[in-house]
């Protein structure tokens, strides 16, 4: 064989290796398998007054997703526990588990309730009503609506909420659903801890009214 025709078989090579590699970057890679169990878990309720959809799952990371934990705790089965640092809530049950949802938390620090209280109120397709602080912080948002948006779709607080009492005083902090599912797992409320609505649902139906809950620090 001439250096000629060693050139012209080395390149031919070269050109076909490049061919194959460029049909394999243009095959699609597979989407992620979701486990059947959490399709079923999130999908869209239509036994309510107004319709719940189904999660899209593939916005929100699996380790958010509501699932039996190991959890030791010197807290007493019943207690919700919300842990803003690690964007969890956890209900705690016998024998040191726990049912833990991601939750979604205060944006800032100074944001986030902290401490022990009580589940004083509970409702059903709240009423959503901004605090004066956050109309102060951003008036073009939410000062048209100072008197309040009736429970229904589009409203923040989704289709349940848990008010948190200490001392026989709204704390105005509340465990509640979203609009935005996309968002557990994030520091990004103003200060209420969120969950997917599925999940608010669920915790809703476990906990009476008198439950402990605790809210641990964001940072430390």
């Amino acid at each position: 064989m001439t250096m000629d025709r060693r050139v012209f078989v080395l390149g031919a090579s070269a050109a076909l290796a490049g061919c194959v590699t460029d049909q394999r970057q243009d095959v699609a890679k597979p989407e992620p398998s979701i486990d059947p169990k959490y399709t079923a878990m999130y999908a869209a309720v239509a036994t309510e007054p107004f319709p719940v959809p189904a999660v899209d799952l593939t916005e929100v990371d699996p380790r958010f997703l509501r699932q039996v934990v190991s959890y030791p705790t010197r807290e007493q089965p019943g207690t919700i526990i919300v842990d803003p640092r690690e964007r969890y809530a956890y209900l705690v049950l016998e024998g040191g588990q726990a049912l833990r949802y991601g939750v979604g938390v205060g944006k800032e620090e100074a944001f986030n309730f902290r401490g022990a209280a009580v589940i004083a109120r509970k409702a059903e397709w709240p009423r959503w009503t901004p605090t004066s602080d956050m109309i102060r912080r951003e008036p073009a948002r939410y000062a048209k609506y100072a008197g309040g948006m009736a429970g229904g779709v589009g409203n923040p607080l989704g289709p349940r909420a848990l008010y948190l009492y200490r001392g026989g005083e709204d704390t105005l902090y509340r465990l509640h659903g979203t609009v935005e599912p996309w968002t557990i797992g994030t520091m990004v409320s103003s200060g209420c801890v969120r969950l997917l609505n599925q999940d608010i649902m669920d915790l809703y139906r476990r906990v009476p009214l008198g439950t402990r809950a605790v809210v641990l620090p964001a940072t430390g």
